[in-house]
Order: structure tokens, then C-alpha cells, then sequence
């Protein structure tokens, strides 16, 4: 499952926690908002770990993209060096978009 899905399913889960506490609270009824606040906090840490997953991506293709443009530089190939910045500061806003 990809992390964009994982990140809105975690949303909808925390939302409906919301819902079934508030409700709980309304009526009185301890047990279901209890598994309200449960849900919330599932959908919290589902979120989080798919801006995880994302910040790791974004790091991984931050370094290959280093790598590219370093290389790019030692052999004197202009290309390669901004095909590897690019890639460098795509993995730098992977990362920043998912804090």
C-alpha cells in the first residue's frame, strides 16, 4: 500500500475516532468514547508512519542524487550533475513535506 493512501486512511481513521469519541462524550457512554480516542490515535500513528516511510525515501533519494552529481563533477559531465542536483533537492522536499 502505497504511503500517500496509508497517510489518507490514517486521516479518515482519526477523523471517525473524533466522531465516535464526541459521541461517546454526548451520550454518556464511556466505552465508545474510549474506542473513539483508540481509533483517533491508530489513525495518528498510521499517519506518521507513512511521513516516515516518505522522509526515508526522501533521504535515500537525496544521497543517490548527491552521488550522481558528484560523480557528475569528478568526470566533468555537466548532465549528470544537474540530473543529480535535481535529484538531490527532490529528496530534500520529499523529506521537508513530511515532517
Amino acid at each position: 500500500m502505497s504511503n500517500e493512501k496509508n497517510r489518507a486512511e490514517g486521516v479518515a481513521e482519526e477523523i471517525g475516532g473524533k466522531v465516535k469519541g464526541g459521541v461517546g462524550a454526548l451520550i454518556g457512554n464511556e466505552q465508545m468514547e474510549a474506542e473513539g480516542k483508540a481509533k483517533e490515535l491508530k489513525g495518528q500513528a498510521r499517519q506518521e508512519a507513512a511521513k516516515a516511510g516518505e522522509r526515508t525515501k526522501g533521504s535515500l533519494e537525496e544521497l543517490g542524487g548527491s552521488i550522481k552529481n558528484k560523480v557528475g563533477a569528478v568526470i566533468g559531465n555537466e548532465q549528470m550533475q544537474a540530473e543529480g542536483k535535481a535529484k538531490e533537492l527532490k529528496g530534500e522536499a520529499r523529506q521537508k513535506a513530511n515532517k
